[in-house]
């Protein structure tokens, strides 16, 4: 199946979960920006939720397809059409995704998945190193991707429990576990409303708010990095990295985000706010084995609705 690609929207790209077990040879993770949402969006139409599917920012693309198909569209919004459940389409129908009317990244997967190659462990697309996904690039008008033909059908009419998904907000409170170098800030990390800045991309987030002052000079020596580390450069205004976030880093790590909550910051877009909590590790590990099990049990509950 083909799936010409008529207008390409802001910033799509192919996306999966990610590249791992390479960040020691200087490979970023990379994958979806909300993870939770890709794999969504692939179990929702029978998919392994690793599958390669399209992540679209802000402005969708509008795509023709070849064969009927199966599709499912989960985390941001976009005006116009069902979010998070399975959506029929016909052989030549024209599919126009316009604004994202709630949150900043959308996920759009097709049953059978597309027909990517692996590069490194993953097919998601690496901008900045122009590897993986459609030809190490976001998508452009004309391109044609490929796909593998699935008949599947939905039985019943049903839909997701809204306790399934994160909490998703334009100014959500995100909870951390201490950095290394917490104590070196006070308190006033705990007490201030940030904003996401323009400065802000896959590759991590500046917020802007109160300066955080560092007590210590003292030199810190590279270390690794990984996304939901929280640093903090000099000029005081804290980084959070996020997807394509590189692996090593030298700045002063005041935080980290649990995992379970990386997909509350995915969604922010330029002027949204977010704060931050603190949490223990054993919360933060009890969060995230809730979160698996639960995305479990939709998978085997799916399995009676998609044939």
């Amino acid at each position: 199946m083909e799936i010409k690609v008529s207008r390409p929207g802001m910033l799509t790209t192919v996306q999966d979960l990610g590249r791992h077990g390479v960040s020691s040879t200087g490979v970023t993770e990379g994958g979806a920006m909300d993870k939770f949402a890709l794999g969504l969006a692939n179990l929702l139409v029978g998919n392994a939720p690793n599958e390669p599917a399209l992540e679209i920012t802000l402005a969708g693309p509008e795509l023709e397809f070849s064969h009927d198909a199966l599709i499912a569209i989960t985390g941001a919004e976009i005006e116009g059409i069902e979010h998070a459940r399975p959506i029929k389409i016909c052989a030549g129908d024209r599919l126009d995704l316009p604004v994202v009317t709630r949150g900043c990244r959308a996920y759009l997967a097709v049953a059978g998945g597309l027909n990517i190659e692996p590069i490194l462990n993953g097919a998601g697309t690496d901008l900045r190193a122009k590897l993986g996904g459609f030809k190490g690039r976001a998508l452009r008008k004309g391109d044609v991707l490929s796909a593998n033909v699935m008949k599947r059908e939905t039985h019943g009419r049903w839909k997701l429990s809204p306790t399934l998904s994160p909490a998703y907000s334009a100014s959500p409170e995100v909870r951390v576990l201490p950095g290394l170098e917490l104590g070196e800030f006070g308190k006033i990390f705990w007490k201030t409303e940030f904003e996401i800045s323009t400065q802000s991309d896959r590759m991590g987030y500046r917020l802007k708010g109160r300066q955080l002052k560092r007590k210590s000079s003292r030199e810190l020596i590279s270390s690794a990095a990984i996304p939901g580390t929280v640093q903090v450069p000099p000029e005081g205004n804290p980084i959070v990295l996020m997807a394509d976030a590189q692996t090593l880093g030298g700045y002063p790590r005041i935080a980290h985000v649990a995992q379970v909550d990386m997909p509350l910051l995915a969604q922010l877009r330029a002027g949204d706010h977010v704060s931050f909590r603190k949490i223990e590790f054993e919360e933060a590990q009890a969060l995230a084995i809730q979160r698996v099990r639960a995305l479990n049990m939709l998978e085997m509950g799916l399995r009676e609705k998609l044939r």
